[in-house]
């Protein structure tokens, strides 16, 4: 018999509209939850049962900075194999950036993005538009056509808007149908570097990218914002000074919202001292101060979200020489777990301030108001953590077809056990590698 029911039993929900986790089941029928509560399965004696096993149940995670190289790069990754380690992370949506190949700069590769995803995807994907025609910082894409076909926000990511008029006109446009710029911070003209510029980076003879060239892009373009109050987003921010900037912001009511990554939360540029690339990411790795002042903005609200930054490029690029080498890291698989040790494990933050940072906040920022809570209505995309599980990080076993990451090896605590879209299982699949099949209710009693 068909189940459209599904009932989540015997867990701690984590519920961002709650004030604490509580010991309660879920019940979703035909994709989306019905409700929440105790002795639910009276209420839908037909429904497939899911034992939680004391395991945390939260909703499914949101990652709005995601790179899935398709079109043009199949070969670094696939919307299925990225919806793939999605899901093996715990993530039900993820937003796709647009420096493919071509650029997703037009309303009909917003609707390839959607259209390939609805045929391939284990969770949902949503496309992010170019600010400019081909992501050369020169004119302005067809904002308002992407916007309709489907695009969740608009970002250049790789490199910053170099125009201050370009810039300007985008946070006009987009204003007008409250659209979302989501702005890669860094000034071109002190870019070009390999690392952060440090001693570090003076003993390794590498050219350094400079923290101003963050920060001055940042104060920038929150000047040109000001008065025309867009939706104003920062990515993977990864200084002092920057988060210093949107903390002064905020407190004057301007309207910005910021990002940060694992990775500028637990390393910093000393990792580059043996020339491996993978710790070469853009931003890059900076100072341990900036990092403590990331975590501080996470903790008193300067910066909203949790995202990845998932860059996953192929073998070969990244074996080459370290100047030469592209910048990224692999993210969605490992970023639950990463985040408890730079910010669980230490207090910064509870497990519900966590899950609140990758759930609900993201989908705030993007506008997606029907998922990240338990909302009544809301969409059936949860995710079943095992929070004191230890396991081992190990590349080789990820479901991306990349193995850029430079946490292998790494022991780490936190681990997924079940991730579920519109009511259906996703997560766990056979083995890493088989063939991605459509959403199942495999493994449920």
């Amino acid at each position: 018999m068909k189940n459209d029911a599904l009932l989540i039993t015997n867990g701690v929900l984590l519920d961002p509209q709650r004030q604490k986790p509580e010991r309660l089941e879920v019940l979703i029928v035909d994709g989306l939850i019905r409700a929440v509560g105790t002795g639910l399965k009276a209420t839908a004696p037909q429904a497939a049962v899911l034992d939680a096993k004391g395991g945390y149940v939260a909703p499914g995670l949101i990652d709005i900075h995601v790179h899935l190289r398709e079109p043009g790069q199949e070969h670094k990754e696939t919307i299925a194999s990225g919806s793939a380690a999605a899901v093996a992370g715990g993530f039900t949506t993820i937003c796709c950036m647009p420096n493919t190949t071509p650029a997703i700069d037009t309303d009909a590769q917003i609707e390839f993005v959607l259209t390939q995803a609805a045929r391939t995807a284990l969770c949902r994907v949503l496309p992010f538009g170019a600010i400019t025609k081909g992501r050369e910082g020169k004119e302005l894409a067809e904002l308002q056509l992407m916007h309709d076909a489907g695009a969740v926000g608009f970002s250049d990511d790789g490199c910053g808007v170099a125009s201050a008029a370009v810039m300007l006109k985008a946070l006009q446009y987009v204003k007008m149908f409250d659209g979302l710029i989501s702005q890669h911070c860094e000034e071109p003209t002190l870019s070009g570097g390999a690392m952060h510029a440090s001693l570090t980076a003076m003993r390794l003879g590498l050219g350094g990218i400079p923290a101003v060239a963050e920060e001055l892009m940042i104060a920038r373009d929150l000047q040109l914002n000001a008065r025309i109050k867009a939706r104003y987003h920062v990515q993977h921010i990864s200084t002092a000074g920057a988060c210093e900037l949107i903390r002064r912001a905020k407190q004057q009511g301007q309207n910005v919202t910021a990002e940060v990554a694992p990775h500028h939360l637990l390393l910093t540029d000393t990792c580059c001292d043996n020339y491996d690339t993978h710790f070469k990411m853009n931003p890059p790795l900076r100072s341990q101060q900036d990092v403590q002042a990331c975590i501080e903005g996470l903790v008193d609200g300067t910066i909203d979200c949790l995202a990845t930054d998932h860059a996953p490029h192929a073998r070969e690029e990244k074996e080459l020489e370290f100047d030469r080498a592209p910048f990224g890291i692999l993210g969605l698989e490992t970023a639950l777990p990463l985040y408890i040790e730079a910010l669980v494990k230490p207090g910064h933050l509870s497990w519900l301030e966590l899950i609140r940072k990758m759930t609900a906040q993201p989908a705030g920022i993007a506008g997606l108001k029907d998922r990240g809570t338990f909302a009544i209505g809301s969409l059936g995309d949860i995710v079943i953590i095992q929070g004191d599980e230890k396991w081992t990080i190990d590349p080789e076993k990820s479901f991306s077809r990349s193995r850029n990451t430079p946490f292998g090896g790494r022991e780490v605590t936190g681990r997924v056990a079940h991730t579920i879209t519109g009511g259906k299982i996703v997560f766990p699949r056979p083995t890493a590698g088989a063939e991605f099949a459509k959403p199942s209710n495999e493994g449920i009693v």
